[in-house]
């Protein structure tokens, strides 16, 4: 009885140091592909709810790897550097914050930490962390998704389009320049039919004085000829 006891006494004790966030993964499989992580934060404060968690991706899942499935109402998914935020509306007290993700695929580990930062409406955090160290299991705990082997054959895909590259220029949109190059290099139709035009209005202006000098020299030639028979006679 006294060992009962005892041992009833050392569970009690040892019940407040669980986990107080959780993952599960419906194919906890290195190198699986888009798996469905589900994360849960049990309540803690007895005067407010959660309002935002915060997770830290493990090495090998970037931000944009992330989608958000099922979460409380009203709460949106926000990448960050090193991982993601999901909040919104704080939930009632007492009750647990779930939400699930999909991820693009899972690295190649044998298990994997997500540190998780929970932040409630009246201000207290709580950070669930830490690993372990020295064979010590931490006082508040990061939680942890131990993996199975990974498939055979299974290869890691292409990561995922990043904003800086998606923001480099194409061919298509470098041919623009080329274009114009080639557009300043040639002459465009308007202006060859207006150097035409100009060339033909030179030459009828010049074909008109060519004429007035005819007739002036004409008309000259016709009055010194008519001088002289005058004289003669």
């Amino acid at each position: 009885m006294a060992g009962a006891v005892a041992l009833t006494a050392t569970l009690a004790l040892a019940a407040p140091a669980a986990a107080h966030a959780e993952v599960e993964a419906d194919n906890p499989q290195a190198l699986a592909e888009n798996v469905t992580l589900t994360f849960v934060c049990e309540a803690e404060s007895a005067s407010a709810g959660f309002k935002e968690v915060r997770v830290v991706l493990p090495a090998g899942i970037a931000p944009t790897d992330v989608t958000l499935g099922e979460a409380p109402k009203g709460w949106k998914l926000t990448a960050t550097e090193d991982g993601y935020t999901v909040g919104g509306p704080a939930i009632k007290t007492g009750v647990d914050a779930e939400h699930t993700i999909k991820i693009r695929q899972l690295p190649d580990a044998k298990e994997l930490a997500f540190k998780t930062i929970d932040t409630y409406s009246d201000g207290e955090i709580s950070r669930w962390i830490e690993l372990p160290t020295g064979g010590k299991e931490p006082e508040q705990p990061a939680p942890v998704l131990e993996l199975k082997a990974a498939a055979p054959g299974a290869k890691s895909v292409a990561p995922s389009p990043t904003a800086t590259q998606s923001a480099a220029p194409t061919t298509a949109a470098a041919s623009p320049s080329a274009t114009a190059t080639e557009s300043d290099a040639t002459p465009a139709a308007g202006d060859t039919a207006a150097d035409e035009d100009e060339g033909m209005s030179s030459g009828v202006l010049a074909g008109v004085i060519v004429a007035v000098l005819l007739v002036l020299g004409g008309g000259a030639w016709w009055l010194v000829k008519r001088r002289a028979a005058s004289s003669e006679s």
